[in-house]
């Protein structure tokens, strides 16, 4: 081996003493993160290289510090491999315990922005001084279990983590419901812990670097306790060389084995440079497996998963970047993790959260309100002093509930009648209520508030105004079921019909001779009576009798058409909204009504619309009193709401009324959770379950009754016998292509208006103040 001076060194101060007098070449050291960071730039200013093993943070970048080489795996690598546990056991709120250091802070942007890729939130960050006192110890965990998050994920080094596992021990959160996860600093000195640290820490699930159990690992294990025992020789029980112990030893093993190689010395021009690019480029099977540098890092690519159970560590699965969590490391493709046992010797996995710390049933906010009972409504019994809650909502809910993973325990709280809906949303947000149920609509500034589940109704703004008789008209009615092209296109047809039959039969037919005053004659009345087929003219040329066979068909046709539409024009009474967009209302200076309470107001004057001009109401009745009053009669000539709210609207009122306009999105109603509340994510999935949507739709059913119902009904034909005023005063304008009109919607839709009404919107930018002020 070539003359070098390497150092083992973990003392700030001594290694700058080492590089300025004894001029040595490299430093194997120091052992915490502190000490890394200052000796990083050292070795950087000094061209010396630093091989550590300390926990660094992602200040330490190769490009800012090249001469640092950390031999020991990043902390951050491990933020996939959390995620992927709580991903597979459906976790999506955790707590995060870290050391107040260097090591502990380095974890913590990386997890938590790997959790967000998997819709789980951190819910709290808390970081532990590392000499922090039983007493602070326990006002933290008495937080943290004040909370409904029951996961909690450790990171700190084995003696900080040993302290905590043991007070909440103490606190009895080891016990059934909680789960701990801690990083590979704990899980890589599981083998060194004593007796006492493995009872309380029952029911862990850590990881550490894999290390494969070669007859090397073997052998230097045997000569490892013999040197142990040696040294100190009052102690019996030896443990096994720990991970970190193994990268130290691989450590000192590359700096040799690079020296060896590369043929390097202290005479060596530039050494520190060639010693560097050396060390960069050794690879080499080593005990703690294999050993490459890669931007100055060591690279790790397989963890163990293990489960602490009894007084030994259990291996549960594996974990690659590639494959993700496996059972088997022989059969990468067999997905998943064995049987882990949990926290209080629970064998199925807890739900990961508690729905309160006294274990007390969820409290349900019930608004309590006048008018549209069918979402909602609370009864009270005088007799028994008991409330009850029914209502679209309600069933819905207690089908989501019905249909989660968990059992859940809850019971239903009205408010007063006085309680806004603003004030129940309070309510969950200061944690005095868990939920709020009821037709609460999703808007962006009740988001910041609470956490809503998706909506679980139609979502939308529309408008319900009166159907009126369409009394126009006039005595050329005759005239309207053709287009006027396809009249011209048929009397050309007719002419040139009777000039193809003439000129084919004039020259052998003498029924076709004459004055050309009469053979046009001849043209013109032979072609026309094709229409009634009385034509007395004998053919003679076969070649004519085709052109009329296939004539006489397109007349069949042409006038089984025409009566068909002339005949409903005639005879089907047609019904025709007396507005079909917001832009006529706004034309006309029309009254609109709106629900009292609700966010439509406020919409309806961001579109445009003076206060003095919207009428707030509270029953599905008054809407129609006031959409029969009219306009100017003291009423509305249009009900602009929600559509849950109109559609029980129309559930009542059939006839008569119709839903018409562009349908403006809003949130929709949607059951609101406290923020960070994995409910909510969980109710969310539920309602995208067939199953769950097959109940929604009976439950609809049940409430609003059948929507098709309504359109059949509405939707009927009202026929009367004809007179000879009909001819002159036609009772509807009707369809205008044949058949179809017996088949058109009573409600026409309107694409025009409704591009340019929301091309008007979007134009002076109040389309995107609405969506940003309500979601």
């Amino acid at each position: 081996m070539s003359l070098m001076y390497t150092v083992l060194c973990a003392d700030v101060l001594a290694a700058d003493d080492l590089i300025r007098n004894d001029k040595v070449q490299a430093i194997i050291g120091p052992l915490t993160s502190a000490e890394a960071e200052y000796i990083a730039y050292l070795g950087n200013r000094t061209l010396t290289p630093i091989l550590s093993l300390a926990p660094v943070s992602a200040a330490l970048a190769p490009s800012l510090t090249p001469f640092f080489l950390h031999t020991a795996p990043i902390a951050s690598s491990q933020a996939k491999l959390i995620a992927a546990i709580l991903d597979m056991f459906k976790w999506r709120t955790a707590s995060l315990i870290y050391e107040d250091s260097t090591y502990g802070a380095g974890i913590t942007p990386e997890l938590v922005y790997i959790l967000q890729g998997y819709n789980t939130r951190v819910t709290d960050s808390l970081a532990l001084p590392i000499d922090a006192t039983e007493s602070y110890l326990d006002t933290l965990l008495y937080h943290l279990k004040e909370n409904s998050t029951r996961v909690f994920i450790v990171h700190m080094l084995p003696d900080l983590a040993a302290r905590v596992f043991h007070r909440a021990s103490v606190a009895n959160m080891m016990s059934d419901g909680y789960v701990w996860i801690a990083t590979a600093g704990i899980g890589s000195a599981v083998d060194s812990l004593g007796p006492d640290r493995f009872h309380d820490m029952q029911g862990v699930v850590t990881f550490r670097p894999y290390v494969p159990a070669t007859d090397r690992v073997m052998n230097f294990t045997v000569r490892f306790k013999e040197r142990f025992l040696l040294e100190n020789s009052g102690i019996r029980d030896v443990p096994n060389p720990s991970v970190p112990l193994l990268w130290a030893y691989d450590t000192a093993w590359s700096l040799a084995a690079a020296i060896n190689k590369y043929s390097v010395s202290s005479s060596t021009p530039g050494t520190g440079r060639t010693l560097l690019g050396a060390v960069l480029n050794t690879t080499f099977d080593g005990l703690a497996g294999r050993f490459r540098l890669v931007n100055g890092q060591l690279q790790l690519s397989t963890y163990e998963v293990v489960n602490i159970i009894g007084k030994s560590a259990r291996t549960v699965g594996f974990w690659t970047p590639e494959s993700g969590i496996f059972k088997n490391l022989k059969a990468t493709n067999e997905k998943g993790i064995k049987q882990i046992l949990w926290p209080g010797d629970l064998a199925i996995a807890p739900s990961g959260w508690s729905m309160s710390s006294t274990g007390r049933p969820l409290r349900i906010a019930v608004p309590s309100r006048l008018g549209f009972n069918q979402l909602v409504e609370v009864s009270y019994s005088l007799r028994t002093n008991t409330s009850f809650v029914t209502g679209y909502c309600i069933d819905v809910f207690d089908a989501l509930v019905k249909n989660l993973p968990y059992p859940v325990a809850y019971q239903y709280v009205p408010s007063t009648i006085y309680s806004s809906y603003e004030e129940l949303l309070s309510l969950v947000f200061e944690k005095k209520a868990d939920v709020m149920v009821g037709d609460t609509t999703i808007s962006m500034s009740r988001m910041n508030k609470v956490a809503f589940t998706m909506p679980f109704t139609d979502t939308g703004l529309s408008m319900i105004v009166v159907l009126k008789k369409d009394s126009s008209g006039s005595m050329w009615i005759f005239l309207q079921p053709l287009t006027s092209t396809l009249w011209i296109t048929s009397l050309a047809f007719f002419f040139l019909t009777g000039f193809v039959v003439w000129a084919i039969e004039h020259r052998i037919n003498p029924e076709f001779h004459g004055t050309p005053w009469q053979q046009f004659g001849i043209i013109f009345y032979f072609a026309f009576s094709t229409l009634v087929f009385s034509h007395k003219e004998k053919l003679e040329s076969n070649l004519s009798r085709f052109v009329v066979i296939v004539w006489v068909f397109v007349v069949l046709i042409l006038t089984s058409s025409y009566t068909a539409s002339l005949t409903s024009m005639l005879t089907v009474q047609r019904l025709q909204p007396t507005v079909t967009s917001v832009q006529d209302l706004l034309r006309n200076g029309d009254r609109v009504g709106y629900q009292n309470g609700s966010i439509v107001k406020y919409w309806l004057e961001e579109m445009g619309f003076h206060k003095k001009d919207l009428l707030g109401y509270v029953e599905v009745e008054e809407y129609a009193e006031a959409l029969q009053r009219g306009s100017g009669n003291g009423g509305v000539s249009a009900i602009v709401d929600e559509v849950p709210y109109l559609k029980i609207f129309l559930s009542k009122y059939c006839e008569g009324y119709t839903m018409v306009g562009p349908t403006y999105k809003l949130g929709g109603f949607g059951f609101a959770f406290p923020i960070g509340s994995p409910m909510a994510h969980d109710v969310s999935q539920a309602i995208m379950t067939p199953a769950v949507q097959q109940e929604m739709a009976w439950i609809e059913r049940k409430w609003f009754g059948d929507p098709g119902a309504c359109e059949s009904k509405s939707g009927g034909i009202n026929s009367f016998r004809l007179s000879f005023s009909n001819f002159g005063r036609c009772r509807c304008r009707g369809c205008t292509h044949g058949l179809n009109a017996l088949a058109a919607p009573s409600t026409p839709s309107q694409p025009s208006i409704i591009k340019k009404q929301i091309g008007e919107y979007e134009r002076d930018g109040r389309w995107s103040n609405l969506l940003q002020e309500d979601g």
